[in-house]
C-alpha cells in the first residue's frame, strides 16, 4: 500500500537520528565523509539519499540499514512523481480482446 505524502528521508534523518543524538550537521558530515553542503541539501529535502549516502548512513549508524533509507527515498520520489502524473501525457495501450 502506498504512503500518503511521505516525509522526505532527510527530514526523518534529521528528526529521528541527528537531533535526538544532539549531533551537528558539521559533525555528521565529517563522520560520513561528505561535504556539509551535501548533507544539508539532504536534510532540507533539496537532495536525495543516493545508494552511496544510504550506505554511508548504514555504516555510521548501523540501523536502519541502507535498504531502508533507499525505500524511504523511493516512496518519497514516487509520491512526488504521482503528483505530476497528468503532466506526463501518457495514455494506456488499448489491446484487442
Amino acid at each position: 500500500m502506498a504512503m500518503h505524502d511521505p516525509a522526505h528521508p532527510g527530514e526523518i534523518l534529521r528528526e529521528l537520528v541527528i537531533e535526538p543524538l544532539e549531533l551537528t550537521i558539521s559533525d555528521v558530515s565529517k563522520h560520513l565523509n561528505v561535504s556539509r553542503k551535501t548533507l544539508s541539501k539532504v536534510l532540507n529535502a533539496r537532495g536525495s539519499i543516493t545508494p552511496e549516502m544510504a550506505l554511508r548512513l548504514e555504516l555510521a549508524f548501523k540501523n536502519p540499514n541502507a535498504d531502508h533509507w533507499l525505500r524511504l527515498q523511493n516512496a518519497y520520489d514516487l509520491w512526488q512523481a504521482r503528483r505530476q502524473e497528468s503532466d506526463l501525457n501518457v495514455r494506456p495501450y488499448k489491446f484487442a480482446s
